[in-house]
């Protein structure tokens, strides 16, 4: 590291002009920065004292998703699963929510606070599906997660770190000076939101609202780009640990390689500029059994339909979906049991589980009900399921557009789950031999592609 890219050097040059509490953040990271440096003069060759870096033959990589999302989780163990064995995978995050998936796997689990409350959650949520500019990224908690995070780097001695969503791994990685890789579907990068005439922000497809979503598109392009409305908590704190202040949205979730979780035509008419690279679809593989009912369902004269909602959706939709399934001949799967309070009552021909192995549904279920995100579709392709998506954001609904554009699915408003549109869709995707065609069609697309595999040695080559 050169004296002009140094932490150090950087906060020493800031830390009197910035205002009161970062000085004192910035003392803090002078001094976390200076025992990063003498661990990398040290750590480089294998050898030196407990807790130096490692042989680079083998490497430890960070893995730092946000713990309470569902496919964000998983797309982060497909990753470490894929990594050769010579190298470590170890994980970190704050919430417990999935961290059983985690552990199951065989991996490490570094456990750290503070984590979010629900609500918190509940407002991050928000916040990343463009309903509100409040968010819980308080000063204070950035400062302490970054500080947390920069020290498990150090005392993992981390080679390379991958995240989803977790936003202060944006600055922890960098302040340690080890690259940070973010595998992230296409829908709301900084290069989709900059070359997409349609980011699908305002329903309706006739001519009207095609023209209001273009204007919408480029308000929003201006605003998610350039507009400084990245929390100034980011912009504080990333100065103080001497990283480049983070000042747009875009900027806070752009990493030092973007490895985008598509299929090539879904890149049609876009380009992607340096650091950006395509990886292919990565998505769940719930090593669970199949719970009983599956089968003995697939098995029964009425056709078999799977409700999926990932973790981004709220009880309101679970409920609703369910009970619009519910006055149809079919029998329904509904791993929605996160979603429903105690004692809910449904029709009777909806069966609740807990999470399913959904990469092994193939050949028992005959149609798919699903939330945009990109892991559920990405698991009905690649096992040939047609299915109605409801995005619940813009970047859910550019997925299934995608695939409705393909011809495997019909997208549908999630504010008309219920209605006579909604089950028309869900018969159509039952009985449309041509949806079923291109489900098949998509399904043999997807053989053989494996982004977890392609981001392993992404990752792997910069070790």
């Amino acid at each position: 590291m050169s004296a002009a890219s140094s932490p150090v050097m950087w906060t020493e040059g800031i830390r009197d002009i910035l205002p009161h509490p970062a000085r004192q953040y910035a003392v803090e990271a002078e001094a976390a920065a200076r025992k990063a440096i003498r661990f990398r003069a040290v750590g480089t060759t294998g050898v030196g004292p407990p807790g130096s870096r490692r042989d680079v033959s083998m490497a430890t990589v960070l893995f730092c998703p946000v713990t309470f999302n569902l496919a964000e989780t998983t797309r982060m163990i497909q990753v470490a699963r894929a990594l050769s064995p010579g190298h470590r995978a170890v994980f970190m995050g704050y919430e417990d929510d999935y961290v059983g998936l985690i552990r199951d796997s065989g991996f490490e689990y570094v456990s750290q606070t503070p984590a979010f409350t629900r609500q918190e959650r509940e407002q991050l949520i928000a916040f990343d599906q463009g309903k509100t500019l409040k968010n819980p990224f308080t000063e204070r908690v950035v400062a302490d997660r970054v500080s947390i995070e920069r020290q498990v780097i150090r005392e993992q001695s981390a080679s390379a770190v991958a995240t989803g969503s977790n936003l202060t791994s944006y600055i922890s990685a960098r302040a340690e000076g080890v690259p940070l890789y973010y595998p992230v579907p296409f829908a709301l990068t900084e290069p989709q939101v900059r070359q997409a005439r349609h980011l699908f922000l305002v329903e309706g497809r006739g001519r009207v609202a095609r023209f209001a979503d273009r204007l919408a598109t480029t308000a929003f392009r201006w605003v998610y780009t350039k507009a400084p409305l990245a929390p100034r908590s980011f912009t504080t704190v990333a100065v103080a640990n001497g990283v480049p202040p983070m000042r747009t949205i875009s900027s806070l979730l752009t990493a030092d390689r973007n490895l985008i979780t598509e299929m090539p035509w879904e890149l049609d008419g876009f380009t992607l500029p340096k650091g950006f690279e395509r990886v292919g679809p990565i998505f769940a593989h719930i090593e669970a059994p199949m719970p009983s009912i599956v089968e003995e369902l697939a098995a029964a004269s009425r056709p078999l339909v799977y409700l999926g909602l990932g973790s981004s959706a709220n009880r309101r939709l679970a409920v609703a979906a369910a009970h619009a399934l519910g006055t149809l001949p079919v029998n329904v799967i509904a791993p929605i049991s996160h979603y429903l309070d105690a004692g809910e009552t449904l029709p009777p021909n909806v069966h609740v589980t807990g999470l399913l192995p959904a990469h092994r549904l193939g050949g028992l279920v005959d149609a798919a009900v699903l939330h945009g995100g990109q892991g559920t579709i990405q698991t009905a392709c690649a096992t040939g399921i047609p299915f109605v998506g409801m995005g619940l954001q813009p970047e859910q609904t550019w997925h299934v557009r995608m695939c409705e554009q393909r011809g495997n699915a019909i997208s549908v408003s999630p504010k008309h789950v219920g209605s006579p549109q909604f089950v028309a869709a869900v018969r159509r995707t039952l009985a449309d031999p041509g949806i079923r065609a291109a489900a098949s069609e998509v399904q043999q697309a997807y053989a053989g592609a494996d982004g977890a595999a392609a981001s392993a040695r992404i990752i792997e080559a910069g070790l």
